[in-house]
């Protein structure tokens, strides 16, 4: 046994025993397979180059989409939609309130008791429910049935603490991550489902109204004080406790930005004059598209097999949702033209999605001499179990070729509301704070990713102005801020003061 394992070190060039993935290993060296799976991932890796340079062309276009989409409805592929909120938190606010964050596959339903001035956050509870697949592609009825019978059982477990006042319902606020038209802070109309929904009916409806219908129809006795997009969510929640967060942005199963407006500065507004001056916007910038953007077929391919093939590329190059897919379809092309992974492709490689981006992030950050979390990840998801060391690296590298375009374009998106602000350079004599909330399991778990997106935003403004800018993470951000909105919005302000 020792002599044929000094024979297979000596042909592989690595002092290892041997075992299946060595002889995997080898078989494509002698075929020359190895070196045309590493054209593949190095073909990959130019296409998903990211320059600065490039950043800069990405930055400037979406500003341009901004303008464009400010000046007019249905004016640029950033919807750039006005939120109504006009008059964000300032940190007295005070009483029981409630919100639902419906966002993803996952919704949350939530309870904030806030006391006051200079009290805070005095409790906070909250759920979080899986919705079933077949509901995402059902029926209106059907969704809002099952999220309102969640709402009213994390209702029902309330003691005699946070019974109402006689004659009044409990106050929600509504984060709905998803487009919308608003016409109002408590109402508006789905534009489009985005993150694998697709419930055709919905669009078009008040989908506060389809809620409210659900509620009255289980004798829910609650209403909805506000209506928010998860960023808008987000930057209030963050401007509750620190008056510098001016913007938010969502990196998560889906991505998207909100950032302070000033309101003269919307051609598109022709509400009543804000005694702010100022208007949160929802970007939408999920749906920028550019010539600038570095795709490629595998980006092309996984559009066209989305739900909604021509929209959302942005998003679908920066997102949780997506890292993941795109990695898998790499190594399927690996293993199919390549052989990487033996004779015959793993049948669970073909399986869409199947890689999901924590997995990807769990393989990317595995610091193990041996890389023993990639090799455990392969066998318990894909049912391989035949890889040398050398396999597991190139897959790391496959892991960060991907969330290296994401995070690095991700902070191109910062830069193009840093400019749209006017907070991208310095002005004289002023040391203004830029406060960024950031949201989403994406930027909060996935460390080489916020790493990475913070060190390229950094490099694009420069020393100076990046003293100035703070990347501050908001845990629940936007299901925290639909609540605090609520009270902003309770129409039982003017009796209680």
């Amino acid at each position: 046994m020792g002599k044929v394992a000094v024979r297979v070190a000596v042909v592989c060039g690595v002092a290892v025993a041997v075992t299946a993935a060595v002889v995997v290993h080898c078989k494509m060296k002698k075929s020359g397979k190895w070196e045309k799976a590493m054209e593949i991932v190095k073909e990959f890796e130019e296409k998903c180059a990211t320059p600065i340079s490039k950043l800069r062309q990405v930055a400037d276009a979406m500003l341009v989409e901004m303008h464009a989409g400010l000046a007019s409805e249905g004016g640029s592929k950033l919807k750039m939609l006005i939120s109504y909120v006009g008059n964000l938190p300032t940190g007295n606010e005070k009483g029981l309130f409630y919100a639902l964050d419906l966002g993803g596959t996952n919704f949350r339903v939530l309870r904030l008791h806030l006391g006051g001035k200079g009290r805070g956050i005095v409790s906070k509870q909250f759920e979080e429910v899986s919705i079933p697949r077949s509901l995402m592609t059902g029926t209106s009825d059907a969704l809002f049935d099952f999220i309102v019978a969640e709402l009213a059982k994390f209702v029902a477990q309330e003691g005699m603490d946070f019974e109402l006042r006689p004659g009044r319902q409990r106050e929600l606020g509504f984060t709905f991550s998803f487009p919308v038209l608003q016409s109002s802070i408590s109402s508006g109309t789905l534009v489009r489902w985005t993150k694998g929904f697709s419930i055709e009916e919905t669009v078009g409806r008040d989908v506060v109204a389809e809620l409210t219908k659900a509620m009255e129809k289980q004798g829910l006795n609650m209403r909805v004080s506000a209506f928010v997009n998860d960023p808008v969510g987000t930057l209030a929640g963050g401007r509750f406790t620190n008056n510098d967060v001016v913007a938010a942005v969502i990196l998560g199963t889906g991505s998207n930005a909100a950032y302070v407006e000033r309101a003269h500065a919307i051609p598109k507004w022709h509400g009543l004059p804000l005694k702010s001056g100022e208007m949160v916007i929802n970007t939408e910038w999920g749906n920028f598209k550019s010539s600038h953007l570095p795709l490629t077929e595998y980006d092309h391919e996984l559009d066209a097999e989305t739900l909604h093939p021509g929209e959302q590329i942005y998003e679908k190059v920066t997102s949780g949702m997506y890292l993941g897919e795109i990695v898998r379809k790499v190594l399927r092309r690996m293993a199919e033209e390549a052989a990487f992974f033996g004779d015959t492709v793993p049948p669970k490689l073909k399986v869409p999605f199947i890689l999901g981006t924590p997995i990807i992030s769990a393989m990317h950050q595995d610091t193990s001499p041996d890389l023993k979390v990639v090799a455990n990840r392969l066998k318990d998801i894909l049912e391989i179990s035949n890889t040398s060391l050398k396999m597991r690296k190139v897959i790391v590298e496959l892991c960060n070729i991907v969330a290296t375009r994401g995070a690095r374009l991700s902070a191109a998106g910062i830069l193009s509301i840093l400019k749209k602000m006017g907070r991208d350079t310095m002005r004289e004599g002023e040391k203004q704070r830029t406060v960024i909330a950031m949201d989403g399991g994406l930027y909060e778990h996935y460390t080489e990713y916020r790493n990475c997106l913070e060190n390229t935003l950094n490099e694009l403004v420069g020393k100076e102005v990046s003293e100035t800018v703070v990347l501050e993470l908001a845990n629940d951000g936007s299901g925290i801020g639909a609540a605090i909105l609520a009270a902003c919005h309770s129409k039982y302000l003017e009796t209680d003061e």
